[in-house]
């Protein structure tokens, strides 16, 4: 579920876009070559053969029909001193919206997703510290009356997800 939304999504799918060469070219520069210089689109550009103004408008374009959600940097969390763990909950359909509407409050809510499964919602946290993590879960259990589970990683194992377009 989109963190700025409080409706879950449920499957439904928005028609493919049209995408040409140019533009999956520029896709696949982007997700996980983008330049950290002064002018990016302008080097982007130069990769795949196109202008700096012709990849800002297909990037802008591409943003703006959602084939794009965000262009940003990923980092590693607990290298800058942050926890994270996966939670699970048990929600009932009546209860879903207000769960929903409060978990989504918390910035460190990165991914949260609703499933068929007896724990029907998952959330993955981050905060500051261990400490910070169990006292949101503990406002969130408050603010629901809903027992939150936290299972955080014993250990990581990262894999790098392009998607070739």
């Amino acid at each position: 579920m989109d963190s700025s939304k409080t409706k879950p999504k449920t499957g439904n799918r928005k028609p493919k876009t049209a995408l040409d060469r140019l533009d999956r070219a520029i896709l696949n520069e982007i997700q996980s070559h983008f330049p950290i210089e002064s002018r990016p689109y302008e080097e982007v550009g130069r990769r795949v053969g196109a202008s700096e103004a012709e990849v800002i408008r297909r990037v802008q374009t591409m943003y703006e029909t959602g084939v794009i959600r965000r262009i940003g940097a990923n980092f590693t969390s607990r290298k800058l001193g942050y926890a994270s763990t996966l939670c699970a909950a048990e929600v009932a359909p009546e209860k879903l919206q207000l769960f929903v509407e409060v978990v989504n409050r918390y910035p460190g809510v990165t991914h949260n997703y609703l499933r068929r499964h007896r724990y029907n919602v998952w959330f993955t946290l981050i905060a500051e510290s261990e400490e910070r993590v169990r006292e949101i879960l503990t406002e969130i259990s408050q603010a629901t009356g809903i027992e939150v589970l936290s299972l955080p990683a014993q250990e990581i194992f990262k894999i790098k997800v392009d998607f070739p377009v």
